[in-house]
């Protein structure tokens, strides 16, 4: 049973606990009666009735929920960028699933992650708050708790800034710009998408870093975050990634699509502090550009 504990900051006005839970804690209306009926809820040290408590600044509150998880932990090292009583974020390799499927249910991130908290005397389910394709290395948020899973992925709550590095092959006409093309399914396809007049909207910002032996390093800022946006983007305007054959690419200089999730950036929900992690360039990638800094 894994234990949340909040400090409410000095001068909040007072109001209902589940009014605080649900707006401000990303509480869905399941998660609070699973509260109300566990009989966990601590204000200040003492045990209240969650169903009437009013709380205030300074106050602190405890309770404790039961996850439950099907997914086995195992032991997978993983690269730990951050972590508190709340979040985690780590860097994942290339060739590693974040979640476990029906063809690969052992050696995912998931499995890694719930090790890791097995081995901590922690009690998580597994919570990303956002994936990257199994191929794309770099930085995955995993938040602790679902109720934090629920805050950070709420668009209207929290901002988030992900910073990807790619590789492509010779360079684009404006070495800066803005991709902004819908994206959908592509017909008769289970993975792979298009871009589409009749798809959800997508916005990709790109820089070039660096232009070397026919190849160009771009950072790219996501303003949304769909399915393979980046390499549908990039594949749009005629320049898909370095090793991703299924938008266009060639695997002839490595063996998967040239994407990196470099640099993680976001305001955390309850300090609301400042929490930016990187990640460098692996290996594979920074063959082609060795002189770019880690």
């Amino acid at each position: 049973m894994s234990q949340t504990i909040l400090r409410l900051p000095e001068g909040m006005p007072a109001m209902e606990l589940r009014e605080f839970l649900q707006k401000e804690c990303g509480f869905s209306t399941t998660l609070w009666k699973r509260l109300r009926r566990s009989g966990t809820f601590l204000l200040n040290g003492r045990s209240v009735n969650a169903a009437c408590a009013c709380i205030q600044g300074g106050d602190e509150l405890r309770w404790q929920l039961d996850e439950e998880s099907r997914i086995a932990p195992a032991d997978i090292p993983i690269d730990i960028r951050y972590e508190d009583d709340s979040l985690l974020i780590i860097n994942k390799p290339a060739g590693m699933l974040v979640h476990p499927t029906n063809g690969e249910h052992r050696r995912t991130l998931a499995n890694a992650v719930l090790f890791h908290y097995e081995t901590h005397g922690e009690n998580h389910a597994f919570h990303p708050v956002h994936r990257l394709d199994r191929q794309t290395s770099g930085l995955v948020l995993i938040a602790k708790e679902a109720h934090v899973q629920h805050l950070l992925s709420a668009p209207d709550k929290m901002s988030m800034d992900r910073i990807y590095l790619a590789i492509i092959e010779g360079a684009p006409p404006e070495p800066c710009g803005t991709i902004d093309a819908p994206i959908a399914r592509r017909p008769g396809s289970i993975i792979e998408r298009m871009v589409s007049s009749a798809g959800q909207p997508a916005v990709t910002h790109y820089e070039t870093l660096c232009t070397k032996n026919g190849l160009s390093l771009l950072s790219l800022r996501l303003e949304t975050g769909r399915t393979h946006q980046i390499r549908v983007h990039l594949a749009h305007i005629g320049y898909p990634l370095l090793g991703d054959d299924l938008y266009g690419g060639t695997k002839e200089r490595i063996s998967r699509q040239a994407l990196h999730a470099t640099r993680l950036c976001l305001r955390h929900p309850f300090s609301g502090k400042t929490v930016a992690v990187t990640a460098a360039l692996p290996r594979d990638m920074r063959t082609f550009f060795p002189d770019i800094p880690g």
